[in-house]
């Protein structure tokens, strides 16, 4: 198992365009394989992505990230739940449960290996420093990830304000996830109803007001 931040975004061709998407479920299981035995921690999203947009390009920016959001304010392993979203993209059902066997197959493998070591060597004041050491390693992993996903986002004041509303909440009062999110989520819904119906509008408005004047012979043949 290596622990690393994953690589920076070397993508390059065509973004796929969103819609039905057919990959083999052997391949979803050989690519989550790969991923539940290189990524660990906050780095497993960003291994996804590499996987699946920057080397595959199996799916639009659009649609991973629309996954990495339903599989934040789910319960449960956030990694699991985007593994689940991916698969079911990917390949329907039997994708879906090939992506989450390839997650929790090797991790399970790897704690059990893991566990034995702590077991024999856990007096050991190397032992503790070598944990505090990853742990640091995750920290990082995560905020890498964290980063890499606000850069893909819309860049606007709505935007602005949900983020630093539930940054503020949960990181610095501390306040519990399952309140923040209630609020959150259903605020965040109407506000971007609200943001796109209005653009929409004045889209609509700003084409009635640019369209040319019917000339007369046009008016006289209706």
């Amino acid at each position: 198992m290596t622990s690393s931040e994953a690589p920076a975004a070397q993508s390059g061709g065509e973004t796929p365009s969103e819609g039905h998407h057919h990959v083999p479920a052997l391949s979803v299981l050989g690519v989550f394989l790969r991923i539940g035995v290189l990524a660990f921690g906050g780095s497993t999203q960003a291994w996804m992505h590499r996987a699946i947009i920057e080397d595959h390009q199996w799916l639009s920016e659009r649609e991973f990230l629309s996954g990495f959001t339903i599989a934040q304010v789910l319960p449960g392993s956030n990694p699991v739940n985007l593994a689940l979203y991916l698969g079911m993209k990917l390949s329907g059902g039997l994708g879906a449960t090939a992506a989450v066997l390839g997650m929790v197959a090797p991790a399970f493998c790897i704690i059990l290996v893991l566990g034995l070591l702590y077991r024999l060597f856990g007096d050991y004041p190397t032992t503790h420093a070598v944990l505090t050491g990853v742990a640091c390693i995750g920290v990082g992993a995560t905020l890498s990830v964290g980063l890499k996903v606000a850069l893909r986002l819309d860049r606007d004041l709505l935007t602005l304000v949900i983020t630093l509303s539930t940054f503020t909440a949960v990181g610095i009062f501390r306040i519990s996830m399952v309140p923040v999110v209630a609020v959150a989520v259903p605020l965040s819904i109407a506000a971007a109803y609200w943001e796109r119906t209005h653009k929409a509008r004045r889209r609509d408005q700003a084409g009635a007001t640019a369209a040319p004047p019917a000339s007369d012979s046009e008016q006289a043949g209706k």
